[in-house]
C-alpha cells in the first residue's frame, strides 16, 4: 500500500511538492516558535524567581491578601518559622531558603523624605535563594549587605539624588504604634522590577528587628528555591500537606508558588496560549492542504477507481489506498519540517543571540525542543493528515464501478 501510495503521489509531483511544502512550513513554524518562546519563557521566569521572589513562599494565613499594607500583625512567630524550616530541611528538592521581614518606613536624606518599602534579609541565605539579586544592585560589593547598611530602590535614589556611601535615616512604626529611627549607610542601589518588589529596598534582618523593636525573631515570609523548577507543583502540594495537617478547619500557614505572587505569570500564560494557537494553525494548514489534494485526486481518478474496483479490489482496499496517500504526504512533510527546524534551532544556538533584561546584560537565548514535543507535533500532523484523507477515501471506496467507468 505504501509503495502504491508513493507512486500515486509522484504522478502529481507539483501538487504533492506544494502540499508537502505547506506541511513542512507549518511544522517549522510550530517547532521554532515553541523552542524560542519556551526559551524566553524559562529565562523570564528565572529572572523573576532568581532575582526577587524565589520559587515559592510560605506565609501566615491572610498575609498575601494584605501584602500591599505590609501588615506586621501577620508575621510568622519563631515557633511557626521553625516548623516551616524543619519541614524544608526534610525535603530533598529544596536547594535553599531565606527568611524575610517586610515593612514600610520613611526614608530621609536629611533634606527630604519619602515612603519606602523594605525587605529585611539574611544576606548569605538570600544570595542562595535569589542568586540574581546581586546583579540588580549597583555599587554593592561581594558581601551584598552588612549590618548598618541599606540598599536603596533605584527610583528613589534618582529622585532624592542618593548615592552609594551616603548616610540616610529610616523611621518606622512598629506593631504597638511606637516610632523609632535608625541611620544607615547606603551600600548600593537596587534596580527596579515591574510588579511587587520593584520598589523594595533591602537591609539586614537584625537591623530591621532593632528598628521595629521586635522582641522575638519574627519573619513575614520564608522564600524557597528548588533544585529543579519542574518539581514545583509536587513540592507545593507536599508542603501544604505537611504544614496544614494540624486538624484546624483552615491551615495557619499558606504556601504560594511564584505564579500566585507575580504578575509575570500572566505573560507566561500568554506564551502558552500563543503556542497553542500556533499549533491550531498548523492543524488547520495540514487539514485544508491534505483534504484539498485528496479530493482532487479522487475526482481526477474516478475511472481508475472504477477499473480497480472492477478488477476485484474491495472497497476497504480502495479506502486504505487513499488513506495511505494522505498518511505518506503528512509523514514526508513532517520529516522534512523536523529536519529543517532542528537545523534552524542549531543555527540560532550557534549564533548566540543575546538580549538585556534590566541590569542583566547579554542574556543568552538558548532555544531547544524536547523529544516529547517533536513526537507530539509529528503524531498530530500525521493523524490530522489521515483524518483529512478519510472523507475523500470513503467517497472513492463507495463508488459504483460501472458508473465510474463511464465517467469522462
Amino acid at each position: 500500500m505504501l509503495r502504491i501510495a508513493g507512486r500515486n503521489l509522484m504522478r502529481y509531483r507539483r501538487r504533492t511538492l506544494l502540499t508537502a511544502s505547506l506541511i513542512t512550513i507549518g511544522v517549522i513554524a510550530v517547532l521554532l516558535f515553541v523552542s524560542v518562546a519556551g526559551s524566553f519563557r524559562q529565562m523570564m521566569i528565572g529572572q523573576i524567581t532568581d532575582a526577587m521572589l524565589g520559587h515559592l513562599q510560605v506565609h501566615k494565613r491572610g498575609y498575601v491578601a494584605s501584602t500591599d499594607n505590609l501588615p506586621l500583625n501577620l508575621n510568622l512567630t519563631p515557633a511557626e518559622a521553625k516548623e516551616v524550616t524543619t519541614v524544608l530541611d526534610g525535603l530533598d528538592r529544596v536547594e535553599a531558603y531565606s527568611a524575610r521581614l517586610k515593612f514600610g518606613a520613611m526614608l530621609s536624606n536629611y533634606s527630604e523624605s519619602t515612603n519606602v518599602r523594605l525587605t529585611a534579609v539574611e544576606p548569605e541565605r538570600e544570595k542562595k535563594t535569589a542568586p540574581l539579586l546581586a546583579g540588580r544592585v549597583k555599587g554593592a560589593g561581594a558581601q551584598l549587605l552588612a549590618r548598618g547598611e541599606l540598599l536603596v530602590p533605584e527610583i528613589l535614589a534618582k529622585g532624592m539624588k542618593i548615592k552609594t556611601g551616603d548616610t540616610v535615616v529610616l523611621v518606622a512604626t512598629n506593631r504597638q504604634g511606637s516610632v523609632n529611627g535608625k541611620s544607615f549607610r547606603v551600600a548600593g542601589v537596587v534596580e527596579g522590577l515591574n510588579g511587587p518588589g520593584g520598589r523594595d529596598g533591602y537591609l539586614h534582618i537584625e537591623d530591621a528587628r532593632e528598628l521595629l523593636r521586635l522582641g522575638e525573631a519574627e519573619v513575614c515570609e520564608i522564600a524557597v528555591r528548588l533544585d529543579d523548577l519542574s518539581s514545583l507543583p509536587a513540592v507545593v502540594k507536599e508542603l501544604r500537606r505537611k504544614l496544614g495537617a494540624r486538624g484546624e478547619s483552615a491551615p495557619r500557614l499558606e504556601v504560594h508558588s511564584w505564579r500566585q505572587l507575580s504578575p509575570f505569570s500572566t505573560i507566561a500564560r500568554m506564551i502558552d496560549l500563543l503556542t497553542l494557537f500556533v499549533q491550531i494553525m498548523l492543524v488547520s494548514i495540514v487539514l485544508i492542504s491534505v483534504m484539498n489534494v485528496m479530493i482532487m485526486a479522487v475526482y481526477e481518478r474516478i475511472r481508475e477507481i472504477g477499473t480497480v474496483a472492477a478488477m476485484g479490489f474491495r472497497p476497504r482496499t480502495i479506502l486504505w489506498m487513499f488513506l495511505f496517500e494522505g498518511l505518506l504526504l503528512g509523514a514526508v512533510g513532517t520529516a522534512a519540517g523536523i529536519v529543517v527546524s532542528l537545523a534552524a534551532i542549531g543555527g540560532l544556538n550557534a549564533a548566540e543571540v543575546t538580549f538585556a533584561f534590566g541590569r542583566q546584560q547579554d542574556l543568552l537565548l538558548e532555544p531547544a525542543v524536547d523529544v516529547v514535543t517533536i513526537a507530539g507535533v509529528a503524531l498530530g500532523v500525521i493523524v490530522v493528515s489521515a483524518l483529512a484523507s478519510l472523507r475523500p477515501a470513503l467517497k472513492a471506496s463507495r463508488m459504483d464501478p460501472i458508473a465510474a467507468l463511464r465517467h469522462v
